[in-house]
């Protein structure tokens, strides 16, 4: 059996949605602003705490108008959709001032929405009483080898979920604002893989992790490497190694870089690989896949790349729902419940006990401990 797999985003009809961009760094720069040129999306505006950066930026992407203040961007009523990407401890309240306005139609934030449920819910709630679609760019679910691989699960054909697994073995660029954080590697690393587990399973009922400092990391830090199990209901188990060190690969060792998963079914097998360690260099996601039905592995292929193909569909999926008056596929509120799995992560992690995802949605503390 092979089956045709759905590996690309659902496209709006209409793509001249006006989009005003907030922000001038690497996301904005090189992912966001390729991806919509290359989808024929519409970005106007620019403005960045930097304005000389944006100015740079919008020569670079032939974007017409540079605000000399984020705040003056947020003052444009002809912007129908605004496009975040700042640093997580700073999205927050421009998400809240953007409702204050409420000129946009649309939001498109940055993962991590916050830093804690408790902040989320209040950028999903000032987004709904201002009428405003707020979705999230958790950009993992386009990775194409994730898009398909739901795709094959939907239609049943691995059978009844019994074991996925994520093995990522590669180093990530972070970004100087991350030192700032209270957590390190869960809310800028592991929350791809959280985000997808969840995408491809929905949430999980508990969570049992483990994380240690990466040695390479040279500011304070606890979650570098982190390890966990996620425990469903029905008895389907999740589990990643986010190994940000991968070994002396950077002080004289030879390297295995790379990001792997599995999931295994009562009726079939698939396994797959993830492409970004190899960015800037297009090195496409790949998926394989067996089932007890057929003989062989089947090896579908495309040409497409996470990094930044995957962000026309990050876009796309809010301007579907603006089109069509819908939730967004990734909405505000759908990802509360991710946010509560990285607090759940870091709770169990930090305090070493079994913790439940449940406890972070309804009590929202927001008490993360400091790095």
């Amino acid at each position: 059996m092979n089956l045709t797999l759905n590996h690309l985003p659902r496209l709006p009809k209409q793509r001249d949605f006006r989009i005003g961009c907030v922000g001038a760094g690497f996301i904005m720069r090189d992912c966001h602003l390729p991806a919509y040129r290359q989808a024929g999306f519409n970005p106007v505006a620019i403005a960045s705490r930097d304005s000389a950066r944006a100015r740079e930026v919008a020569a670079h992407h032939q974007i017409a108008t540079v605000h000399e203040s984020i705040d003056a961007l947020l003052n444009d009523k002809t912007i129908e959709v605004l496009d975040i990407a700042v640093p997580p401890a700073a999205q927050p309240a421009i998400i809240r001032a953007a409702a204050e306005r409420g000129n946009v139609r649309g939001i498109l934030a940055q993962k991590p929405l916050a830093m804690s449920v408790a902040d989320a819910r209040t950028c999903v709630a000032a987004c709904e009483r201002a009428g405003i679609t707020l979705a999230v760019n958790q950009n993992m679910r386009y990775d194409q080898s994730i898009r398909a691989l739901h795709d094959l699960l939907k239609k049943g054909a691995l059978g009844e979920p019994v074991l996925a697994t994520i093995d990522m073995r590669a180093i990530p660029h972070w970004m100087p604002w991350s030192r700032d954080l209270p957590s390190l590697a869960t809310f800028v690393m592991s929350i791809h893989h959280l985000d997808t587990f969840r995408f491809l399973f929905g949430t999980p009922e508990r969570v049992l992790a483990s994380t240690r400092p990466d040695p390479r990391t040279t500011f304070s830090h606890t979650d570098g490497i982190n390890l966990y199990i996620l425990e469903y209901a029905n008895g389907l188990r999740c589990c990643s190694w986010d190994d940000v060190w991968t070994g002396p690969c950077r002080e004289g060792a030879e390297g295995d870089i790379g990001i792997r998963w599995r999931v295994e079914g009562t009726d079939g097998l698939a396994r797959g690989t993830i492409g970004w360690p190899g960015y800037p260099a297009r090195v496409p996601s790949t998926l394989d896949y067996s089932l007890k039905s057929s003989t062989g592995w089947q090896q579908p292929r495309w040409p497409e790349v996470w990094f930044p193909d995957a962000f026309v569909g990050t876009m796309a999926q809010l301007l579907v729902a603006l089109e069509e008056g819908t939730e967004a596929e990734i909405s505000g509120r759908d990802n509360l419940e991710t946010i509560a799995l990285c607090e759940a992560v870091f709770a169990a992690a930090h305090d070493h006990r079994v913790v439940t995802v449940g406890e972070f949605l309804e009590q929202s503390p927001g008490t993360m401990p400091t790095a």
